[in-house]
């Protein structure tokens, strides 16, 4: 695998990731009581991933900015 073809899909992982925080967020407006706490639980998740994207780029000393973070 070539880095560009690595780098690419880290980007496709990480807007994938941000459009579902999005969509889960525009949810939160109209979920009723019920659904609250699953939706706050996959938020708290999608960050979770997305720091410990960060973490370990920054570990690794990689671009974060080239790499979408």
């Amino acid at each position: 695998m070539t880095s560009e073809a690595l780098i690419e899909y880290i980007h496709n992982v990480l807007i994938t990731i941000h459009e579902n925080i999005r969509e889960t967020s525009d949810r939160k407006g109209w979920a009723n009581e019920g659904e609250l706490t699953h939706i706050e639980s996959r938020l708290l998740t999608y960050n979770e991933v997305l720091q410990t994207f960060k973490i370990i780029a920054r570990e690794m000393d990689l671009p974060e900015r080239e790499l979408g973070l």
